[in-house]
């Protein structure tokens, strides 16, 4: 299988979640072997996705360059790599991704539209070949050796609406827009408040989140799955580790994971070339990660 790229230059517009205000995101090809470039059009600043630059895992993930930084880049990057892209320019007017709904199935419809191309380069990727997990009390996140990609998540909430949750998901671009895609972030209605009074979150609405006071889900269309909060935890975690540079083939696992355990785990991936191998596809392994990107 080779190296994808999108094959034309396509661009949205949407909302800011922290600053609330408009931001249009243009996704251009690039060629093989270039990898996943964020580049912001009001600074001239070029940032590669890869842990190095990840400056704040606090609330999303951040990367930056230069004293440059762009936020919530998890979302976008999530689709990409279900999408299977290995080159990609992404340019934006501001220091954040557009919010979109929430989830990351705008920018899947994105990709969509513009399509797919082959390049001439073989696909990479990445054998998870020894255990590797980071913990933080009873929260962890761990990677270990496994014949076809697999994300298993538990959350486990005091508020009734969520509960204790866990999703099995066995990675495929298929089961990525069916069972991941359309799940969106969320949070509480007194965080917001706090955080909107710090002019913070202006850009967060019903309309791009799910929103819970104290007892309830206050979104009048309800939940798009039953356990719609832990498969956007997946997403999240699909987007995260996609700074590993390739796609990879192995089992993730955690509880309660989060944007800092996700980043620190594929810092500590990448720390020891024992813990991987990169292979280029061909043949019959060639074959069936073809299905995977169908």
């Amino acid at each position: 299988m080779k190296q994808l790229t999108i094959k034309n230059k396509i661009s949205a517009l949407g909302i800011g979640l922290h600053k609330g205000e408009p931001i249009r995101v243009t996704l251009e090809p690039l060629d093989d072997n270039s990898g996943i470039i964020f580049y912001r059009t009001d600074t001239n600043t070029y940032i590669e996705a890869k842990p190095q630059n990840v400056i704040d895992t606090t609330m999303a993930t951040v990367i930056a360059k230069n004293g440059f930084s762009i936020s919530t880049i998890e979302h976008m990057l999530s689709s990409v790599y279900a999408y299977g892209i290995d080159n990609l320019l992404i340019k934006l007017d501001s220091n954040e991704m557009p919010v979109m709904d929430g989830s990351s199935a705008s920018f899947c419809m994105m990709l969509n539209e513009v399509g797919l191309i082959e390049q001439s380069a073989l696909k990479k990727i990445m054998i998870i070949k020894k255990e590797v997990e980071v913990r933080d009390g009873d929260k962890f996140v761990k990677l270990s050796p496994n014949s076809f990609s697999q994300y298993i998540f538990s959350i486990d909430f005091t508020h009734p609406a969520i509960g204790f949750q866990k999703f099995i998901f066995n990675f495929s671009k298929d089961n990525y827009k069916q069972q991941i895609s359309r799940a969106r972030t969320f949070g509480f209605l007194k965080d917001l408040q706090m955080l909107q009074s710090k002019n913070l979150a202006l850009g967060a609405s019903l309309e791009n989140a799910i929103v819970l006071d104290e007892k309830n889900i206050i979104n009048s269309e309800g939940l798009r799955y039953d356990n719609e909060f832990v498969r956007h935890k997946i997403l999240d975690a699909i987007g995260d580790l996609s700074l590993l540079g390739s796609a990879f083939i192995g089992k993730y696992e955690s509880h309660a994971g989060s944007h800092k355990l996700n980043h620190l785990l594929t810092k500590e991936v990448l720390k020891d070339k024992q813990n991987y191998e990169i292979k280029n596809l061909e043949g019959i392994k060639e074959l069936a990660l073809s299905k995977v990107y169908a």
